[in-house]
């Protein structure tokens, strides 16, 4: 197996060009847990943009919830009015969509934007569902036994893991 190498302050740089084109004068950026969310804090504070981003959880609706039960993950918080805003949904990885149709689902019990846009470090292909994203850093295939996750360190730091799971 060859070792897939991935620069992720670089796709950041990429990313921050993407949602820069993305934006519109009402624009929130809202990320999904976790990846999503320390991108969407890093874009916020780099295009300078007032108050804080929004952070979603797709864990209350997601097709697995009988499987996974909640994540220990962050809960949502949306500290903006999401009625009538654009919204720029942002994760690191986009493989099955699923992750995201859940999102929509909770980002809709908040209210109903005028517009969602999705923007992704990586995009892997692999889709379940047709969700497509607007902005996608970067393209990369890999074998479905593998999973590709963002990972920051306690500097900041953002890179790529690459971990095999073991079918049954």
């Amino acid at each position: 197996m060859s070792a897939l190498m991935l620069n992720a302050p670089a796709l950041y740089t990429e990313l921050l060009k993407g949602v820069r084109s993305l934006r519109s004068a009402n624009t929130q950026l809202v990320g999904i847990t976790s990846g999503g969310a320390w991108l969407a804090q890093a874009l916020h504070k780099d295009l300078g943009l007032p108050g804080k981003p929004g952070v979603i959880s797709s864990a209350m609706h997601r097709d697995d919830f009988a499987q996974r039960g909640l994540a220990s993950s962050a809960q949502t918080q949306i500290p903006f009015d999401v009625n009538g805003a654009d919204i720029i949904l942002l994760d690191d990885v986009l493989y099955t969509g699923r992750t995201i149709r859940a999102v929509l689902n909770e980002l809709f019990d908040f209210g109903r934007p005028a517009k969602v846009q999705l923007a992704v470090l990586v995009d892997r292909g692999g889709r379940q569902l047709p969700i497509e994203a607007s902005f996608a850093a970067a393209r990369v295939a890999l074998p479905p036994e593998q999973q590709l996750a963002l990972a920051r360190s306690d500097d900041g730091t953002l890179s790529f893991q690459v971990h095999s799971s073991a079918k049954p």
